[in-house]
This record gives structure tokens, sequence and C-alpha cells, in this order.
């Protein structure tokens, strides 16, 4: 049968065994409900801080927090030395300068955006001074010339404004559209325009009183800059040279019109559908960038070329796949053919904004291909509007990683002037190196099986703080070493995750820190090694921690190509013989859940705690894919999402049935997004390890999802299509035979709804009849309404006490098919 199972239909649980119940001292706990733990968090547990940061004068440190149990956090400050962390009312935050901002090299003043003016802040009297009021907002707050102004963009022009004086100074005048006609003449044009010179008198004479007029005008506004049409196109990340000559800018060339997805809107306040306009798919057109110089000085503008950049022409090892085998084979008596040589092919790239030395002698650039799989470092020399090659970084699958991301990266220079830091995963792991531009000489900084997460220079530029899973692939910790290289001093030590703000000074550390079931509260510790951690909040609620969380288990999983692949394990205090497990599938892809640190996944913890109570055994995997253990991890689905992903999850179940005592006939599988997706793949191509099967907001085909995500591991549709073939459930759907639930918002801007109606027509047509389909006609991607919590996890509770039964009682409702 097909079921439509609308979310205002209730939900009847079939009888179950006595669930095991924790038991706190010699009380027992009233159980756990899927009513219970989708509750509003704020209301029952507690809200964690989070945006911590610290004042200017490191007397306060500032973040959010919501301990009324209001509809949303507000902002709190408390001084390190302890006490009762205060609310800021909105008088107090609208005197306060922004968190976040641009210092001059010498630390003594800030620059930043509030409220779509410009502020310079003086670090040592705490006093801001405005720099602008307009109604047009000014963004891109920096220091420029050597830190003697400061530096904004309004409507897309750069300005210059001088502390000592108070004159602002516009930088540049780029203008939207075509140039005026008549100030570009043809050929044609100016033969014509000769011509009339040559007749009439009076048209010579009104000609040269223009040329006058023009001259004049030229010398009295001789510092105005020259008006840059630019068309079409649209730019943005103007910088200003320390030396004031050149202004550098991207320029976006966006591509016609195309058609993007629409996402009707049902439940509205007007009463009628609202169409939603989202994204295109996989494989449109995407936007050009370039860098444009803009020379003031010869008044002159430059596109940055790079067509000599070392790899620009090397196609991806999977083009050349395609090629070999569409290659027809030659005459031999083709000599023509032998002759002909196709032109060679040159790779979009993206350059991003140059990174200046505090001298300002010397600029860098990061560079990447449109198609990620080669990064480069160059030096730049504005004047020539040359590049020469500093690093390249190529993956013929695609350039990430912590610190590497998808843009320019964390990157820098030595205080020397001379050398520039980078982060890559030249190692396997992302690792911190230097490179000399002018000698071209590399070094590592680090190195071992491990990723640097984050990294920052000391304000002296002679210390490194870093953090890092050195000491286990499911923990954060905080290091401090030597510029040059060298040792890693641990200063934070408590198991879990630690994510630190240093104070102004340098000697205090406000420290995040979470444990796997304990939420995320604010300490506060001094900058030694191994020092004391001091709590400052205290954010659970008596109810929640009347509860006796599990620490689950992080175990390792040995795959079928060797791999060890981490994993949460929760398990039963007494587990019946051969008893049901289910595996959960964390979101994202490029996510880690198998840690030691209080889960993103809140909501989904606290339901494997009921799990287990009832008598499941839950594994929670971090396949490949996953983030924290490296590239060979990260990339480990490139052109075959479904492969190794899918079958380190089949490697679990496997696991579970010979170590743990859990039937191989009771194993179930759930997820949302990607871990609705890798759901899918496994109800379709492995009915014989899983049973019952929830997936969530799921990817069905990966042809509709967006380009940013997809293009990097599958590539493009029509470039590789073979990779989106193998890739997406709705082709094997024919292989589903266990019970089979999905979920989805109705509203969702990410993994549109059609992507679940499109499988849900291709079930109907191959007449399947164990899947239901459950819709919510107010949720996006992410959940937002307590009651939509609740009624999908009734539903995934009661697939699984269906169809995995508990007690070995008789199934019901869905049914495995023959």
């Amino acid at each position: 049968m097909r079921f439509l199972l609308l979310a205002a239909l209730p939900l009847a649980l079939p009888v179950a065994v006595q669930a095991q119940v924790p038991t706190a001292g010699n009380s027992t706990l009233a159980p756990l409900t899927v009513e219970k733990i989708m509750r509003e968090p704020a209301q029952w547990m507690g809200a964690s801080p989070s945006n911590v940061y610290w004042g200017e004068d490191g007397k306060r440190i500032y973040f959010s927090w919501n301990p009324e149990k209001a509809r949303r956090d507000s902002l709190y400050s408390v001084a390190p030395d302890g006490g009762k962390p205060q609310k800021i009312s909105l008088r107090e935050q609208r005197a306060l300068p922004a968190s976040r901002g641009q210092y001059d090299q010498r630390r003594a003043r800030k620059v930043y955006e509030k409220d779509g003016d410009i502020y310079l802040l003086d670090l040592k009297t705490q006093r801001a001074r405005r720099v602008t009021n307009t109604a047009e907002r000014e963004t891109e707050a920096d220091f420029a010339l050597l830190d003697r102004v400061v530096s904004y963009t309004r409507g897309g022009n750069l300005f210059t404004w001088d502390p000592a004086t108070g004159e602002t100074t516009q930088r540049t005048d780029f203008r939207r559209g075509p140039r005026p006609a008549g100030t570009d003449l043809s050929p044609a044009e100016k033969s014509l325009k000769a011509g009339q010179m040559a007749l009439f008198e009076v048209i010579r004479q009104r000609d040269q009183d223009v040329k006058a007029r023009e001259k004049q005008q030229k010398a009295l506004a001789q510092l105005r800059p020259k008006a840059i049409y630019l068309g079409a196109k649209t730019i943005e990340n103007l910088q200003l040279s320390p030396d004031g000559r050149f202004v550098t800018y991207s320029i976006q060339a966006a591509p016609d019109k195309q058609k993007v997805a629409i996402v009707p809107s049902f439940v509205t306040a007007s009463g009628f559908t609202e169409d939603i306009s989202t994204r295109t798919k996989v494989g449109a057109t995407q936007t050009a960038y370039e860098m444009g110089i803009y020379d003031i000085g010869r008044d002159t503008t430059f596109v940055l070329g790079y067509k000599e950049l070392k790899g620009l022409d090397e196609l991806p090892a999977y083009r050349k796949e395609y090629q070999l085998q569409a290659k027809a084979p030659q005459p031999a008596d083709s000599t023509k053919a032998k002759k002909e040589k196709k032109p060679t092919e040159t790779r979009r790239i993206t350059p991003f904004r140059p990174v200046w030395s505090d001298n300002g002698q010397r600029a860098f650039l990061v560079m990447r291909a449109a198609d990620n799989k080669d990064r480069w470092l160059v030096s730049l020399d504005p004047a020539t509007q040359k590049i020469s090659l500093l690093d390249r970084q190529r993956d013929e699958a695609w350039i990430s990683g912590p610190g590497i991301g998808n843009g320019a990266g964390n990157v820098g220079w030595l205080a020397d002037n001379r050398r520039v830091w980078f982060q890559s995963e030249e190692s396997g792991y992302s690792h911190l190196y230097t490179v000399d531009v002018t000698t071209g000489q590399k070094k590592a900084l680090t190195s071992g099986k491990f990723e640097v997460q984050q990294a920052q220079l000391s304000q002296d530029k002679k210390t490194w703080y870093l953090s890092t899973n050195k000491t286990n692939p499911g923990e954060q910790q905080f290091f401090r070493m030597p510029v040059e290289g060298g040792a890693l001093t641990q200063i934070t030590t408590k198991p879990g995750a630690s994510e630190v703000t240093l104070s102004p000074d340098e000697k205090t550390l406000a420290v995040r820190y979470s444990y796997a079931n304990k939420p995320w509260e604010l300490y506060v510790m001094p900058n030694k090694t191994g020092a004391a951690m001091r709590q400052l909040t205290r954010s659970t609620t008596a109810e929640f921690e009347s509860y006796p969380w599990r620490d689950p288990e992080i175990i390792t999983i040995k795959a079928q190509d060797g791999a060890d692949v981490y994993a949460r394990l929760y398990r039963p205090a007494t587990p019946q013989a051969q008893g049901p497990a289910v595996i959960f599938v964390h979101g994202a892809g490029y996510l880690q859940n198998a840690h030691k640190w209080w889960s993103s996944y809140s909501r989904e913890y606290m339901f494997h705690n009921l799990l287990v109570d009832k008598g499941y055994t839950v594994l929670d995997i971090d396949y490949r894919g996953s983030a924290g253990y490296g590239r060979d991890v990260r990339t480990g689905i490139y052109r075959y999402m479904g492969g190794k992903d899918l079958s380190d999850h089949v490697d679990g179940a496997k696991l579970l049935a010979e170590k743990y005592g859990v039937s191989p006939q009771r194993i179930g599988i759930y997820g949302g997004s990607y871990g609705g997706f890798i759901t899918l793949m496994a109800m379709f191509t492995q009915p014989e390890v899983f049973k019952a099967g929830a997936a969530l907001r799921s990817v069905t085909d990966w042809a509709h999802y967006n380009h940013g995500y997809t293009d990097n591991i599958l590539n493009e549709p029509y470039q590789d299509s073979i990779a989106y073939a193998r890739s997406s459930p709705i082709n094997y759907a024919a292989g589903l035979k266990g019970a089979l639930l999905m979920c989805h918002g109705m509203v969702d801007t990410n993994v549109h709804f059609q992507d679940i109606v499109r499988l849900t027509q291709r079930l109907i047509e191959l007449k399947k009849e164990n899947w239901e389909l459950a819709v919510y006609p107010v949720e996006d991607h992410g959940f937002v309404e307590p009651s939509s919590w609740t009624d999908e996890y009734k539903r995934i509770l009661k697939l699984f006490e269906t169809n995995l039964n508990p007690g070995g009682m008789p199934p019901s409702g869905l049914k495995t098919e023959k």
C-alpha cells in the first residue's frame, strides 16, 4: 500500500516490552518520550551561550544567551573574574562597538561598521568617533595607506577618511551601464566627424570650445577619480594599495538570466499560495570572476591576466577518462587528421583579494580554479600586472579542508614581511606552511595525522595559537607554538571540545566547553598550560539534569578497504540477545558527529537515549566524507556518493551483529539531508541489511541539487554523467524491500520538496507498497516548530517499533516485501 501521512494525523504506537528506564540514586525516573525531548529546547533543556567575544578593554566577556526561556537569545556579559551574568539592554547595545572590525598594526585603534555606518574606536580611551552618518550603507571598513586613513565602500565605490583632517576622498568612480554615447567612436564615426570638421568652420570652433572647457575642468578636478563604466558587470572587494597608487577589485560577470527552482508556500498569512524563488541546479552557468587593477597614477584600468599560471590547462583526470572512451580510431592514411591539434582548453579562475605585507611593499593573493581542483598562491606586482607562483595545491577530487574551505582560506604574512603563511592538505591533513616570496622556500610548521582546525598569530606575531584534534580525532584542544614551528604546547586539557577566544591582552581565555553528555557552557581560564577552568554560566535546567544522559562509547569499525571508521555506540545496560539496533546517519556529508563534545544533533542524541531505554543498540558513524579525519576521508565519496559512505554503514551493521549481539534481521537506519540520502541508498541497494529506514529531507537525485556543493563531489552532470547516475537513489528505487518512511518540509529551500515528489512518483510507478510519506507544510530544511519535530519522531519511533520488533512480538503495519 501507499500512504500519504499528513502531519496532523495521530500516531498509534504498538505495545512494546518494558522499557529500560535509567535510575538516578534510588528513585526511578519518568521515561523519556518523544513529546518530552522534542519540546522547544530553551524551554526545558536550557539554552547554551554562543557568539562569545571580549570587550575591547578586556573587562567583560559578551555572549548570546537565553536563561529567561524567551523566544530568542539576548546579549549578556560577565566579568572574567566571575559574578552574575548581566543582560545588556538595547540602549546599552547601541553604545557598544561592533564585535567584529579591523585593527591597525599597533592595535591602538579599531575601525568597524555598525548599523550601516563606519566608526573609529580609540582602544586606549575606549571612545568611538563616527566616520559616516548617511542613509546609504557603508561597508568593508579597514585601514589604508599604512594606517593613515580609514577606507570603506559606499554604493560600489571606494572612499577614504583622514582622521587628522576629517577629509573624505572618493577613490573610485565605478558606474553601472555602458559608456555614454559619443565618448568611444568607431573608425567609421571618426572618419565622418573628420569630414564635418573639414567642411564647417562653426563645427570646428564649437569643438575647440568643448575641448577647452574639458581641459579646464580636468585641471580643476585633477584629483577626482576616473569614471569607469562597468556595463552589466558588478564589482566588490575594493582595496587601496598601501602607497595609494592602485585600487584592486573583483569583477563579477553574472550569466544571463537562468531558470531557478520555485518552491510554493501553501500555508501563508495572506491565504494565497506564495512562490519562493530559490536557486539554479547543479551544472548551471556560474558567475565568472576577474581581478581589476585601477592604476590611479596612469589613470587607466587593467584586468589581471593569468595565462601562464602553472597547470591552468591541466584537465581533471575524470575528463581524460571520458576523452579516451569517446576517442575514435584514426584512419591509417589520414595525415591531415594527425596534423590537426585540438585547441587547448583553459579553466576559469577565481582570484581573491590581495593580502598586503605590513610594510606595504609586497602583496600576494589566492587563486582557485572554478572546478576547485587547483589552488594557487601567487605574489602580485600591480605596477606590471604580473604574478609569480608561490605554491600550487592540486587535488583530483576537490580542494578544501580546515583553514582552506572554498574561498581564499586562512592566510597571512609573518612579521618579516617576506614569508606568507597558509594551510594546505599536501600531507593528507590540513597543516600550517610558510613560503618565502623572495626565495620560494617552503616549510611545514606542523605535521602529523591530525588537523589544524583554526590558526591565528599572536599580536606580536611571535606565537601561533592553534585549535587541533591532535590528542584525539574526537576532541578539540587549544595549543600554542613558536612562530617558526616546533613542539605544540597544549593549554586546554579537559576531554571534549574547547572553543577559545583570547582576551585583548592574550593573558586570559574565554572558553566555550562541552562534553558528550554535557551541553556547552562558558568558562574562563588563564592562558597557561593546564590551568583550571572556572565556569561562568549554568544553562541546563533541573528537569534536563534529572536524566542521566549517556556518554556514548567511541569505537572504530574496520571497513572493507581496511580503513578505520569512527563511530558512537549507545548500548542498553542489559542488552537482550539478538536485539534490535538503529544506525543514525548525520547530515551535511562533511561534518563530524562521532566525537566527545555535545552534538549539534541534540534532539537526535536524546532520541538515541530513548531508543536505548527501549532496548535498542544505536550506532552513529562518521562515514567516509566526514570532517575531522583528513583529506582521504573527506574526499572518500568523490564521484560516488552512496559508495564508501554507504559501505561504512554496512560494515557497521556487520559489526553490530558479530560483536554486540544484535540480530542482523533487526537493524534499521535513519538520518536527515545527506543522512536521508544514505538511508534511501541503504534501503534501495542493501535491502538484506536494513529492514526499516526513515529518510528525512532527503536528496533523491543529485542532478537537482545546488552547484556549490554537488559540483565539487560529482563534477558537472553533463561532464560526468556516470557519477550522477550511480550516486542518485531515484535510480535504485526498484530495490526497495524493507519498510520506508519519508519525511519532508514542503517549503524546503535547500533540498526541494520536488525531490521527494519525484521519488514518490517513481515508487508509485514501480508498484511499491511498503512506504509512506509525511509532509510538513510550514517547514523549511531545518525544522523549527516543536509540533513538527514531535510528529516526525513519533513516526520514526513507530516505524522502528513496528518493524524491528523489540520483545519478539509479531510486527504489524508496514511489512517487508518477499
